[in-house]
Parts: C-alpha cells; structure tokens; sequence
C-alpha cells in the first residue's frame, strides 16, 4: 500500500495518530504554541527585543579587550639612572611581580624617575586589579629608600585611546595652544567624554631667568628667590573677626594672579632696602619651549571624495552653519568650491600644500558608552564652538573613530539583509513562496533574541558580533527548513492538513534535530577556552553563534509549526465531494522510487557513490584518504610561516632615543585619514612628534 492510499485510510490514520508519541512534555510545549496565539506574542517579543538591542547596544569596530595596565611613576631626585634603577626600579618590580594575577612587570629608568608598567592577565577585572596594585604598595610602604619624594600610579586602558580628534590650523602655534586649550575645557563637559587633551603647540609660561651678576649685587643665591616664590604664592586664611554684626575673615598672603604681579614681590634685603623680583632677574610672559610638534597639511587628493559639510569624515573642514544649504570651503591657494549637502560638486583644482604647525585636540569616551554617540556629540559641539573661532583659524576633523565604527557595522548589517535576501530567494526555488515565507520569518526572531541576549551579556555590535550572526545565518535556518519541510511532506502524503498531523511531523524529525542543533553548539565551545589577546576577541562568535543555534530550534518548535499549518492550509482545502488533488496542492507523491531514480541529483550522486559503497576496501581506502588530508589541514598550524605586512592608510612609528644621562623617550605618528585607498594616498594627514 502507498503512502497515499494509505493516508485515505481512515482507521489506519487514526491509529498511527494514536500511537504517536504525542504526549510528551515536548510535544505538549508544542502543542501550547500551535493551538494558541502565543507565536504571535513571541514573534512581537523578538522583533521589539531585537529593534531595542540594536538601539541601545554600543557600537564599536572591535570588540573590547579587558587588559588591566598601570604605569607606577616613582621620583627620586638627585640619582642617576644606574641608581634609579638598583635602588627603585629593581626592588619594586620584584614586589609588584607578587602580585596574584600579574602577567608582565618592565621599567625604564632615567635620572630622578622610575616608571615602572604592571600588566596584568588579560580578562582580570580591572577595578580589584588596581586594588591588590594600591594594597601592595601601601603593605611595603617601609621598603621606600631614602630620597624617594612620592609616586603616582596612572591606569592605562583602551578607552584612552580618544574617538575623535579636532586640529586647528591657520596661525602661530602658540595662539593655536592656546585656542585648542580653551576648546579642550568646553568639549570636555561632555557627558560622554572621559579626557580631554591638546597635543602640539608652545602653550603659555611664566618663565623668570636669574641675572647672576645682580643676584651678587644683592647678596641673594637662587635658592633664596625659589623660597621667596614660593612663600609668596600662598595664600591661607588667618582666621577672622567680628565688627558691627560683620563676621570679616582674614587671609594672609597673596597668590600671584597676573604675570606683571610677579616683579613686585619681595625676594630679600640688601642695606636695609626690600629687593624685587625685578630687580634680580627677567621675567618673561610667553611660549614655553617647544616639548612635542604637531603639523598638518592638505594633499593633492584632498577632496578625491567628496566631504559635505558636517558630515564628520577625516578630512572634514568644520565651518560655520552654511546659508541656503551650501557650504564654501576656502582652500589654500585661495580658491574655494561649493559642494551642496548631497556631496554633488564640480572638478577639484586643489594642489598639495606644505605642513603647517597645528594643535590637535583629542577626545577620548567613557568605557562601556556608544562611540558612534559620542562622536557626533563631539561634532556637534565642535560646530558650536566652531561659530566663535577666529576667521583664520581652521578646524579640521583628522579622526573619528565613531563614524568608522558606524559605517563596518553598517556594512556588515547591509550584508546580512543580502544574506538573507539570498536565503529566500533560494527557499522560493526549491520549496515553494509559503516555505520560504515560513522560514524567513524565523531569521528576524532569531536574530532578535540572539542581540538581546548579546545585551544582556555585556558585549557591544562590533565586526565579531555580526560576522557571528552573518556565520549563523547559514545554520540557524536548517531547522526551520527541516521543520517546514517534513510538515509539508505529511500534509502531502494525507492530503490534509490538521494540527495533529503537525504534531507527528515535528515529533518525527526532533530528535535529529535537537542532535544536529548540539553538535554545532559544540563545535562552538572551544571558542570559550582561547586565551591571551585572541580570548575576549573571539568572545563574541563564541557567544552569538550558539545562542542563535538555540534560538532557532526554539522557533522550529514553536513558530515554524503554528506558522505552517496556517500558511499551508490554504493549499490542502478540498471540497468533501471533490476528488483529485487539494486546492494548490503539487499532486505528488511523497515519495515514489522511480521518480527519485529519474530525478538530476540521484543521476549526480549515483556514479560517485555506486563505487563506494559496492565495495568495502574502497570505502575504508576513501575513509582513510579523508582521514588523512584532516590531519594534513590541522598539521598546517604547526608549520605555517608567519608573515609581516605593512599597513595601507595608517602607520605609527615609535622610536626610542638614548641620550646621555638617561633615555628619552621620543614618539612619532602619521595618520592618513581616509577611508579610500586612492584618496589615502596623498590626503589631509596630521603629523605628530611627542618628545616627554
């Protein structure tokens, strides 16, 4: 008897139906959600989830990496670098390396300092592992050497690293200090924004130069005018009074408020007669000198691509707010182009300019916020200060790690929806429009648990998290498609459809699919077990990927049944005195022999296969062959060669400088800001020299 003569069999349909295995707790939770409106709500549930995780989570271009690092700075005057470091550096990097937790301990010593670097385990809380650093420097606080005036420990974390920096050009690199000061305090009250700092120019000092030959003429010594100085520069309250109901405090003392104050104040006695400052040395009110350079020049290919105006691309000039929509931008050489807030312009003329001194003003962001949020605060208000800047003074965005971020999550987002246009359309072909209706339904509400979940666990939307769900797509759809499939199938071969016959089909291909689910959610798991720096970066994937998994058999026994059956109902309606085939139904057999012999796939596979499985030594030899080209790829690990290859678009450099009486430590970076290979080559580009 065939499939189908028997599915016309009443008796015989019944009591296959009643001796299903359909009163298990599985098939009961299936049965909830297939007799009721519940796959609705959690439909709701998962696309509300999913819109609110991709809201709110942060995003980043990678993903955070918890290294905890503090740097231990330790003066100690009047040593040189040799005692610095056997009688400082030496012994505290033994104590520090006590540590629980501690991974590296290195120092570098010069003359008067120590700075000593505590690296911990990556992974290691970074709040308990400053504590056990400030617990074990205070528990050897008897240990300190002689002379040591003092040390300041400074954490180092990635969220130094600042999102966004702003450099102004256009005058003399001490108004420009000083601008770029004032624009550090105003951008700094951001919420979002954990340091603000300047980097370049000549900022603003007080500098008094000792006049040898009148410090002999008034019996002074240049430790006299440093005490006098600095006893001068005080002032303290010296209690107060009452008078007429008027409480009047007193204090003694007056701070120095303004340079032209310094040449007044009292530095000795010589003949009964005070002696000024004035009198015994110069006083200079100007730049300091010169301890890091910044410079900043426009390539030929400055507006290769092009910038509208706030639109916060490296190489966007910030200018005031453009009248009717334009914005001119005024270029070296004196001419300018007009481009329209749609990045539509004309032929650019622009020629390569020279590198001018300019200020950088950097931003860095608070840990755990929204980098692409606090980069366009910063740009926002960048436009508001922009609006009282001097007319000659650019600003220019050299960096904005945000709008990076945005446009790989972007791009990664775009082709997930092509992936999943893809899966569709494919399902369409071979399955049928319902099908793959069915099936795409169940992406989203993966997806969506998936980045809810991905919330809940801490971890941002960065190019591991969606390469994670762009790798899943391709899994978490087989349970759907099996699911749908074999409901199908059955609807099919009786030629009806009814919710008991959906019971069947999802309890006939569970236990295969529930198996297949955990195989891939365990080749998954050693993913959790990777250490040092590839650890929390790989985290992600190893989260994401078997969430989804789980999630999609969630839906395979929950959604995809309710959604079947109504879906495909439609098909097998018949009228009761009709014969023939239901309405939309294929007509075909659920399975018939000759017609899988005629099909193209079994005239594929069967000369492949015949050979294989007609004989036992050339299926062994085949397992064997594949056996042995597995161990080949896994042995490739070991005897791979490692290779080096330059970056494109950006490349820092650091140097170190030995000099006689200690080290210096001097550092160089070059940045080209673009996101174009061909405009990289030769667009705007901030040089940076750090000498401290």
């Amino acid at each position: 008897m065939t499939p189908a003569s028997e599915s016309l069999t009443p008796g015989a349909d019944a009591t296959r139906l009643a001796e299903s295995p359909q009163h298990d707790w599985l098939s009961r939770f299936v049965r909830i959600f297939l007799t009721s409106n519940l796959s609705i709500l959690l439909i709701i549930f998962s696309l509300l989830v999913g819109a609110a995780a991709l809201l709110i989570t942060p995003r980043e271009e990678d993903p955070q990496i918890v290294v905890p690092l503090a740097d231990v700075y330790v003066n100690f005057p009047g040593r040189s670098a040799k005692e610095v470091e056997q009688l400082v550096a030496t012994p505290l990097e033994k104590i520090l390396y006590q540590i629980d937790g501690v991974e590296y301990v290195y120092s570098m010593s010069r003359e008067n300092q120590a700075i000593v670097t505590i690296r911990f385990y990556v992974g290691q809380d970074r709040e308990r592992s400053l504590v056990k650093l400030f617990k074990k420097l205070n528990e050897n606080l008897d240990a300190i050497p002689p002379g040591v005036a003092g040390w300041v420990v400074k954490p180092v974390e990635i969220d130094d690293v600042p999102v966004v920096t702003l450099t102004l050009t256009g005058a003399d690199s001490f108004a420009l200090r000083r601008i770029g000061e004032e624009a550090a305090e105003r951008l700094a009250v951001i919420l979002e924004v954990s340091r603000a700092y300047v980097l370049g120019g000549e900022p603003r000092t007080v500098r008094v130069d000792l006049v040898p030959d009148r410090l002999q003429a008034h019996s002074l010594s240049p430790l006299d005018v440093q005490r006098a100085i600095s006893g001068a520069n005080v002032t303290a309250p010296a209690g107060d009074f009452t008078r007429g109901d008027i409480v009047i405090r007193v204090d003694a003392g007056l701070a120095v408020s303004r340079p032209d104050q310094l040449g007044q104040l009292v530095v000795g006695v010589f003949n009964g007669s005070p002696v000024f400052l004035k009198d015994a040395a110069i006083i200079h009110d100007g730049p300091d000198e010169v301890s890091n350079y910044v410079r900043h020049g426009w390539g030929p290919a400055r507006d290769f691509m092009a910038r509208p105006a706030g639109s916060g691309t490296p190489g966007t000039l910030i200018e005031p707010a453009a009248v009717g929509g334009l914005a001119m931008s005024e270029t070296p050489s004196g001419s300018h182009q007009t481009s329209d807030i749609l990045g539509n312009s004309g032929e650019f003329h622009y020629q390569a300019t020279p590198a001018e001194p300019a200020v950088t003003v950097a931003l860095a962001k608070k840990k755990g916020t929204n980098a692409v949020r606090v980069a366009n605060a910063i740009l926002s208000a960048a436009q508001e200060l922009r609006q009282v800047l001097p007319d000659n003074v650019n600003l220019v965005v050299t960096r904005n790690y945000g709008q990076t971020a945005n446009d790989k999550v972007n791009d990664l987002v775009e082709a997930l929806a092509v992936a999943v246009l893809i899966v569709i359309v494919l399902l369409s072909l071979t399955l049928g429009w319902r099908e793959a209706m069915i099936v795409a339904v169940a992406i989203p509400v993966v997806f969506g648990l998936t980045l809810g979940v991905n919330l809940l666990a801490g971890y941002t939307i960065n190019r591991v998290t969606l390469f994670a769900l762009i790798l899943a797509l391709g899994l978490l759809v087989d349970d759907p498609i099996v699911d749908v499939e074999n409901i199908s199938r059955h609807f099919e071969q009786r030629r009806r459809a009814s919710t008991d016959i959906v019971l069947q089909a999802v309890a006939e291909i569970r236990p295969p699919l529930i198996s297949a689910t955990l195989a891939v959610i365990v080749s998954f798991v050693p993913l959790f077990f990777i250490t040092g720096m590839m650890g929390p970066y790989m985290a992600p994937m190893a989260l994401n990927v078997p969430i989804a998994m789980l999630m999609s058999m969630l839906v395979a026994f929950t959604i995809t049944p309710w959604l079947s059956y109504h879906l495909l109902l439609r098909r097998f309606l018949r009228d009761p005195g009709s014969e023939g085939p239901p309405t939309g139904s294929t007509g075909h057999e659920a399975y018939d022999p000759e017609e899988v012999r005629r099909s193209f796939l079994y005239r594929l596979f069967r000369p492949l296969m015949a050979p294989l499985l007609a004989s036992r030594l050339r299926a062994v030899t085949f397992l064997a062959v594949m056996g042995a080209l597995t161990l080949a790829a896994m042995g490739l690990a070991a005897t791979r060669a490692s290779a080096c290859r330059a970056p494109s678009t950006s490349m820092v450099w650091y140097g170190i400088i030995t000099s006689a009486g200690g080290r210096t430590w001097r550092r160089c970076a070059s940045a080209w800001s673009e996101r174009n290979t061909a405009a990289s080559k030769a667009t705007a580009s901030a040089y940076a020299c750090a000498t401290n």
